[in-house]
């Protein structure tokens, strides 16, 4: 109400100051001109009250709501009308601490590159400049599979074999998908990235790509391991992820069967931002898999499962399963495992092979290149009713999951990123 109030006298003697100025210029085009300042629209009242006091009647109403508008603010937040008064809010926002120290120094294209996030994840060394939908310039890194805790690897134009793969993408304004660039071989990179608890990796990097590329990058990189984020020590559910629901769904589901024997199944696809969310857990609870229903709920403390009043999880080793048995262990002879070697798909995989058979390749990674130019990579969820190809991609810093959908006419190139 009180703004309300505030916003109403201030339109009035606005209103009243531009009726003065308009009767100015009916006087003569002279005092027209001349009631555009100050001291001459107070000679101008003085001379031809008569005719200006209709509008000076008008500005001195808006004083009474705006006077009322002010008082009401005092008395109910004073430290409100202070911060108005003193103009504060005319000032630029402080910006929050940045997350990551990233120093790196080089260029994208020949563009200045300064990314702002920084993650490895699955084997894919990311960095990020901007915060939109599409990254304005991002680098890609596919490091060889398992490359856990620290990383520590050298490329040299000179090497051949199976080296990580470079792919740098940027955005123009006229674009609607980035444009990519790819590079196996030919280039020079430097990873010396340590573990700095308790989810990231710290250390320089180096990359060189060759002069057609306009592409080098040098320094030092700090950059997320996982999708969590820790506050105090402990997980952040104010976070977006599915990495963070899972971790919510595990503590509830160990205090609710009173035992850390859980393992939970991939969380099903789901889309950020969101306040709630309904989900069928699939868990092996004790060595035993069971299904349970579970709503999530977001709040301004985060993400918990509604109707959680469970108690904390206490359990001493007597409480834990435990098998007894007053008989000598007898060895059992155990056959030798057969192991079969692992097929790739990527070596015979194509659009029509996709398309007759799309489960043996659901929520794997895919690269789609529009023949009409732009590349989105991202998880292949399935076949619509349409027949287009559905991707469905995280995004960067949180920012949640996107969803793609590819006509097989639109589609130039298409690829699988993983066997």
């Amino acid at each position: 109400m009180d703004a309300l109030l505030i916003l109403g006298g201030l339109l009035l003697i606005l209103a009243g100051l531009v009726w003065l100025v308009m009767l100015a210029f009916s006087t003569s085009l002279l005092w027209g001109w001349g009631s555009l300042l100050p001291p001459i629209t107070l000679i101008y009242v003085l001379r031809h009250w008569r005719t200006a006091r209709k509008a000076l009647v008008v500005s001195a109403l808006g004083c009474i709501p705006l006077v009322v508008g002010l008082v009401l603010m005092a008395s109910q937040d004073a430290a409100r009308l202070e911060a108005i008064l003193s103009l504060r809010w005319l000032k630029d926002a402080p910006k929050a601490p940045a997350e990551l120290d990233i120093r790196l120094n080089g260029e994208l294209n020949g563009q200045p590159f300064s990314p702002q996030y920084a993650e490895l994840i699955d084997d894919v060394l990311t960095l990020r400049e901007g915060e939109d939908f599409f990254a304005r310039r991002e680098v890609k890194i596919r490091l060889p599979h398992g490359s856990k805790g620290a990383v520590m690897l050298d490329v040299l134009p000179a090497d051949r074999g199976a080296l990580p793969e470079v792919e740098i993408s940027w955005l123009l304004p006229e674009q609607d998908l980035p444009e990519a660039r790819r590079l196996d071989k030919g280039y020079t990179l430097h990873l010396d990235l340590q573990v700095l608890p308790p989810n990231k990796l710290q250390g320089d990097f180096h990359l060189v790509m060759p002069p057609s590329f306009k592409t080098s990058l040098s320094g030092r990189l700090e950059l997320f391991s996982d999708r969590l984020r820790y506050r105090d020590g402990r997980v952040d559910t104010r976070f977006d992820s599915r990495e963070t629901l899972a971790s919510v769904v595990e503590d509830y589901l160990q205090r609710r069967f009173s035992t850390r024997l859980v393992q939970l199944a991939e969380l099903p696809e789901m889309t950020f931002p969101a306040q709630r969310l309904a989900l069928d857990i699939e868990a092996r609870i004790n060595g035993e898999l069971q299904r349970v229903p579970v709503v999530l709920e977001k709040d301004a403390a985060g993400w918990r499962v509604a109707g959680d009043r469970y108690p904390a999880l206490h359990l001493s080793a007597r409480t834990e399963p435990q098998v007894a048995s007053s008989q000598p262990a007898v060895a059992t002879p155990v056959a030798p495992e057969v192991t079969r070697p692992t097929l790739d798909r990527r070596l015979r995989f194509s659009l029509p092979r996709l398309q007759r058979n799309p489960s043996q390749y659901r929520n794997l990674l895919m690269r789609v290149s529009r023949a009409s130019g732009g590349t989105v990579e991202g998880r292949f969820v399935g076949i619509d009713s349409d027949d287009s190809i559905r991707l469905s991609q995280q995004m960067g810093g949180g920012a949640g999951q996107a969803s793609f959908s590819f006509k097989p006419e639109e589609i130039g190139r298409i690829e699988l990123l993983e066997p």
